[in-house]
C-alpha cells in the first residue's frame, strides 16, 4: 500500500517537473472593470497582461518598458473594439505601510472604451442643385 502511494507521488512529481516552468510564474490581480465591478488581470510571462470581465470584454496590454504601453480590447457581444498606445510616467513610488519603505507601483493603464459620439446632423444645402 505504501509503495503504491509513493509511486503515485513520484509520478505526480515527474508530471509537474515536465511542465513549462514559465507557466508557474504567471499571476493574477484584481482591477476595476469597465462596468464598475471587479475583473481579473492575468499577468502573463513577459511584458503582457490579459484582461477579461463579466461583460465579455477581452483585452491584451503590452508593456515592454516602463514608459510605453499598447493595448487592444474587444467585446464580442457588442462588436465594439478599440486599440491604441499610451505613454506613462513609469512606476510611481508610494510610501509603504511597514517602516515607511518605498514600494514600487505599476505603470499599467486600463483605457476605457471610447465614448459614443452623437450622430452628425444632416446638412441642409442647395449648392449641388445649382451645379449644371
Amino acid at each position: 500500500m505504501l509503495s503504491g502511494v509513493f509511486c503515485a507521488l513520484a509520478l505526480l512529481a515527474w508530471g509537474l517537473s515536465s511542465l513549462d516552468s514559465q507557466a508557474w510564474g504567471q499571476s493574477i490581480s484584481s482591477v476595476r472593470s469597465f462596468d464598475g465591478g471587479v475583473a481579473p488581470l492575468f499577468n502573463l510571462t513577459g511584458p503582457g497582461n490579459l484582461y477579461l470581465d463579466n461583460q465579455g470584454t477581452q483585452g491584451f496590454l503590452y508593456n515592454p518598458g516602463s514608459n510605453f504601453q499598447s493595448y487592444s480590447f474587444r467585446n464580442p457581444t457588442t462588436g465594439q473594439a478599440w486599440s491604441g498606445a499610451v505613454t506613462t510616467l513609469g512606476p510611481q513610488l508610494s510610501i509603504g505601510l511597514i517602516q515607511g519603505a518605498n514600494q514600487g507601483g505599476s505603470a499599467l493603464v486600463l483605457p476605457g472604451p471610447p465614448r459614443q459620439a452623437a450622430p452628425v446632423p444632416s446638412i441642409q444645402s442647395n449648392l449641388l442643385d445649382e451645379i449644371p
